[in-house]
């Protein structure tokens, strides 16, 4: 299940026994030049509400937060330790969530005992101080603001430095050499910027790592070999990152690694690294990596796995047996190889959690007749179709007539649109690996769980809670989201050509100068199986936040059905304005012949009917000629009688 990922301490245990030091003798205070260093450090970030009539170790209002909520910690924290209890200094300062318009100030230099300044989630802007070089800090965490810039070679000085953190910025520029002689440093965190160039050969030398993530960037050249070096590592995430494959051999040494994810990488198709001694991995994502081959025996080993990710690559064969012994997985996910044979009977009798869709399993005894067998995906987990090209775990559903229009409200109710056109509700709350199918000619299957939130129960249904402007808001109140892959199936269309409008309007993030309008959604969108957009922003396609964008294609349809997927690879923020917000959204889908239908009741007109209707009217024609000539005829002979 999921679990929080909790920070380890940085600061010392001397001075967190004196980190909420009272001023009940009356004598210990700050000295006036960090009281000044504070003033000048609150203009420097736009912070107005710092108490300055009170000393500011105090611990009275204004400079610690009754209201402790995590993520919301609001405090500055003194050692009141020094001379005998009568002398403070501020050790921490953490300000998160507060919205801060301001920049980051260089004056932490003027706090000598300054161990930890964590100012995640703010509307910070600017770039990092070089002065910083001069500080004792350990931890630095800037996640989620608005910084620019490269990282200022200088903090490869700060020795005592255990923790980095800049995710969820817009950062640039290569890493600089010098960071790779950071002597303390376990937490590595640059995901979520615009970092280029390769990884500097002087990171083999970080060797106190233990936590090192560099997602959604545009780096270069391979993944390095070097990264056997970090005998400490438990954690490494590569998603999305520019970085290519193949997976070096060296991961195999990481035997402390609990949480590896590497996903989306580029390059030449490999075989299944060799990870049989990683006997401690929790979670294990390999997702669109271009791995081939057979899945290996030794997953199954690996009973401590919560998540397993192998979608999206090009693995065949049958499932192993050995993989029996992952049945207390939380997810499995298999989607998107071309996996064969039968599908094991403990998947479909006790298995949780596991999606088995777009493979070549067997279709037979196994249970593939339908889409769906408790918490198991089955939908198109065989390549196999009917003369109507409908999946096979649909064949046995046999169109009454055709369809010639989609109109969906995703994550809504039904509505009405413009008096004529009626939107189907959508309010299925799937699950990690579900499919749903509608009452009317339309279906879809989710896949994936948001990684890293504190909730069991990932949210994929949203409501806006706020007032939309836009033409027709009732479609964009609500959206569907996943967190992996989400695909509608519509089926039982009549052939030909298609408009497919795909409606959107980005309602997690906001439109003003707060964090919560920092974040990035990026995902792909494939229509009968092709890639026609990658890279999808809402907010960069929209203009902005709560605004409507409706993108519209041309699909053609040949076998009665129509597939519209939308795919996250790994880009955009995972953490804006929470953790786990991040994949597609989807608001409407809407989808109309774009040719003469056949009736517009949407009913298919045999071609028996058609000749008949045909042979009716040449009858009726030639009936009318008939008695309209023996009405010539015998006005003709009463005029010659009557002469």
């Amino acid at each position: 299940m999921k679990k929080l990922f909790l920070i380890a301490p940085f600061l010392l245990a001397s001075t967190l026994s004196f980190c909420f030091a009272t001023f009940a003798s009356g004598a210990a205070v700050l000295p006036k030049d960090e009281v000044e260093a504070l003033r000048d450090i609150a203009k420097s970030l736009g912070k107005t509400d710092w108490n300055f009539s009170v000393d500011p170790c105090s611990g009275e209002y204004g400079w610690v937060k009754l209201d402790q909520r995590k993520g919301f910690e609001n405090a500055v924290t003194c050692n009141c330790s020094f001379s005998n209890a009568t002398v403070c200094h501020v050790v921490s300062i953490v300000l998160k969530a507060q919205n801060l318009p301001g920049k980051l100030p260089p004056d932490l230099v003027r706090l000598p005992y300054l161990q930890q300044i964590d100012l995640t989630r703010n509307y910070l802007n600017g770039s990092i101080p070089p002065e910083w070089r001069s500080t004792q800090l350990v931890n630095i965490s800037l996640l989620g603001n608005r910084l620019t810039g490269s990282i200022p070679r200088e903090l490869a000085h700060i020795t005592t430095l255990k923790s980095f953190t800049v995710e969820f910025n817009q950062l640039s520029g290569n890493l600089p050499p010098e960071l790779g002689h950071m002597p303390s440093i376990e937490r590595f965190l640059l995901s979520s910027n615009y970092f280029t160039g390769e990884l500097p050969d002087s990171f083999a030398g970080l060797i106190t790592l233990k936590d090192f993530r560099i997602s959604d960037n545009q780096f270069s050249g391979k993944i390095p070999n070097y990264i056997q070096n970090w005998k400490k590592l438990g954690k490494l995430v590569i998603q999305a990152s520019g970085l290519k494959g193949p997976i070096p051999p060296g991961v195999a040494l990481l035997e402390k690694l609990s949480d590896l994810r590497i996903s989306d990488l580029n390059g030449s198709e490999e075989p299944f690294p060799p990870l049989n001694n990683l006997t401690q991995l929790k979670t294990l994502i390999l997702r669109s990596c271009n791995i081939t081959g057979r899945l290996p025996e030794f997953l199954g080993d690996m009973t401590t796995l919560k998540t397993l990710d192998l979608s999206f690559n090009k693995l065949r064969g049958e499932i192993p047996s050995s993989f029996a012994s992952l049945q207390k997985s939380d997810y499995i996910y298999l989607t998107g190889n071309l996996l064969t044979g039968q599908v094991p009977l403990w998947m479909l009798n006790k298995g949780d959690n596991i999606d088995l869709s777009y493979n070549n399993f067997t279709v037979g005894n196994s249970g593939l007749s339908v889409c769906q067998q408790r918490s198991v995906n089955l939908f198109a987990s065989s390549s196999i179709g009917n003369k109507s090209g409908m999946i096979s775990c649909l064949r046995s559903f046999r169109c009454s007539h055709y369809w010639y229009n989609v109109h969906i409200n995703c994550g809504g109710k039904a509505v009405t649109i413009n008096v004529t056109t009626a939107y189907d509700a959508d309010t299925d709350t799937s699950g990690p690996s579900n499919f749903f199918q509608s009452a009317q000619n339309w279906a879809f299957s989710s896949t994936g769980d948001f990684m890293d939130n504190d909730d069991q129960m990932d949210p994929l249904l949203l409501t806006n809670s706020s007032r939309l402007s836009m033409t027709n808001p009732e479609l964009y109140m609500t959206a569907r989201l996943s967190p992996l892959s989400l695909t509608y199936y519509a089926f039982c269309l009549g052939n030909g050509n298609y408009k497919v409008n795909l409606h959107f309007a980005e309602i997690m993030f906001t439109d003003d100068k707060t964090y919560s309008s920092l974040g990035r959604r990026i995902f792909d969108i494939y229509i009968q199986g092709e890639l026609v957009w990658k890279d999808f922003n809402i907010v960069k396609e929209a203009g902005g936040a709560g605004k409507a964008v409706i993108t519209n294609f041309t699909a053609v349809v040949t076998s009665n059905t129509l597939e519209i997927r939308f795919y996250w690879a790994g880009k955009g923020t995972t953490g804006i304005p929470d953790r786990g917000v991040y994949g597609p959204l989807i608001s409407a889908i809407s989808v109309d012949h774009d040719f003469m239908s056949p009736s517009e009741n949407g009913t298919v007109i045999s071609l028996g009917a058609k000749v008949g209707i045909v042979a009716a009217g040449a009858f009726v024609i030639f009936l009318v000629l008939g008695i309209l000539w023996w009405k010539c005829c015998l006005g003709q002979k009463n005029k010659m009688e009557q002469g």
